[in-house]
């Protein structure tokens, strides 16, 4: 079968652009007979690495993953950038998918960034809680962020570690999400980080392999 391009990449598109994607989108996908709709909803590590692309490539073509990440975005509706705040959380919801992948949290690991520990997990809550009322009912997972290797972006690996970590596991544990440790993964591989915080091509493809193992435990190596 032929893999139709419907990928989404929503950076600083306008809103209608964002909705008139999505209504050419539907029919496509609406044509396509057991094609199971993968969101990945993030930050600028899903906006703007390859893991999605490395992702679907794994999955197969019986797969379509959109990626609805937006550069800066938080957790937190505490921030100005909370991801529930941006246009890409309604498309992500309108593209129906029966598979989510969360990958928030660093931005949230900002020292500028005043958040206490509740807002996050609650926010984190209701975020999930958005995409399991969906009509497609979807199978969700959440991610532990990658290491943060330095500071110059004014994000904290201390935050990240301490904080931001710690309370991906509870909101896990409390929603009964199943939890993939993105940042074991890559917390031996500093190289693949040129600015100390998002993946080059290599980590990224560690991501979506990892995600990858866990959506499909009989894989084995890949």
């Amino acid at each position: 079968m032929k893999r139709k391009i419907v990928f989404l990449t929503l950076g600083a598109i306008v809103i209608v652009a964002i909705l008139l994607s999505v209504a050419l989108l539907v029919p496509i996908i609406e044509n396509q007979e057991n094609v199971v709709r993968v969101a990945c909803v993030g930050d600028s590590i899903t906006e703007g690495t390859g893991y999605p692309i490395d992702l679907w490539t794994l999955l197969g073509p019986n797969y379509v993953v959109g990626n609805f990440g937006v550069g800066g975005a938080t957790v937190s509706t505490d921030s100005n950038s909370s991801y529930m705040s941006q246009a890409a959380f309604e498309v992500a919801k309108r593209f129906e998918p029966k598979i989510v992948i969360i990958l928030l949290g660093t931005n949230d690991a900002n020292c500028n960034l005043s958040e206490s520990n509740n807002v996050f997990i609650n926010s984190y809550v209701q975020l999930i809680d958005a995409f399991q009322g969906l009509a497609s009912k979807p199978k969700i997972w959440i991610l532990e962020p990658p290491p943060i290797f330095n500071n110059s972006a004014g994000l904290s690996s201390e935050i990240l570690n301490q904080n931001v970590i710690p309370n991906i596991e509870q909101v896990a544990n409390q929603t009964h999400v199943p939890i993939i440790n993105v940042n074991s993964a890559l917390a031996d591989h500093p190289k693949y980080f040129s600015d100390g915080v998002h993946p080059n091509g290599d980590g990224a493809a560690i991501i979506a392999v990892t995600v990858y193992r866990a959506m499909n435990p009989q894989s084995g190596t890949i």
